[in-house]
């Protein structure tokens, strides 16, 4: 029953978050598309809930329980980011917005410090309903694998961190301008003074075949 749900909150969320987006894009309703893309807090809500209830009647907490915590931390920190970046994307390739901004150096490492903090957030959520599914079980019960999945969310916030420091220590560079774009460039620039110049006063540093040629042109 909690995977299932799982499944269907994590279809749900994608499906919502498409049908947001066209409303947006396609049929040019914004105001639509908010509330469709308000629909996505429904579905935590409705796992948490259905989770309570299953643990309230009896049900032993397991993997899935631990799943569904995680899941709801992720969807609660990294949720709001993860539609703001499809919007993004979305917008450049449909609605001639502009192209995703690529961060190099100390702004992307700054950049990877605030998905890492949003990933530390998700697992400090995690690890709190965790716990508060240990002490609604109590003593008597097997939380053994409640502390499991705390122990990696422990992992994550270490795998995310260092992630994050690896960008600070090594920056990531910007790529070299290609070096034919340069000459492309150059040959362009030249061109266009010599178009620009009287035929009797050709510009000096223009190569002779090109006046020759803008000559022939008139």
């Amino acid at each position: 029953m909690i995977v299932t749900l799982i499944i269907i909150c994590e279809v749900g969320f994608w499906v919502l978050l498409a049908g947001g987006l066209a409303l947006r894009y396609g049929a040019k309703m914004p105001r639509a598309s908010i509330a469709v893309l308000l629909c996505e807090p429904i579905l935590e809500v409705i796992l948490f809930v259905v989770t309570a209830v299953d643990l309230k009647n009896g049900a032993e907490p397991d993997w899935k329980h631990g799943l569904a915590a995680v899941y709801i931390g992720y969807s609660i920190a990294l949720g709001h980011y993860t539609i703001k970046w499809a919007d993004v994307r979305v917008a450049h390739r449909f609605a001639g917005g502009p192209p995703p901004v690529k961060l190099y150096g100390m702004a992307r490492a700054i950049d990877e410090w605030k998905i890492a903090a949003r990933w530390v957030l998700a697992a400090l959520i995690a690890m709190a309903l965790l716990q508060g599914a240990a002490w609604y079980v109590g003593d008597d019960g097997d939380i053994d694998s409640l502390r499991m999945w705390q122990e990696k969310m422990l992992w994550l916030i270490g795998i995310n961190v260092i992630i994050a420091a690896t960008y600070t220590v090594f920056p990531h560079k910007a790529p070299p301008v290609d070096g034919p774009r340069r000459g492309a460039g150059l040959r362009h620039e030249r061109l266009r003074r010599v178009s620009a110049t009287s035929h009797d006063a050709p510009a000096e540093d223009a190569p002779a075949e090109e006046v020759q040629a803008s000559r022939r042109g008139s």
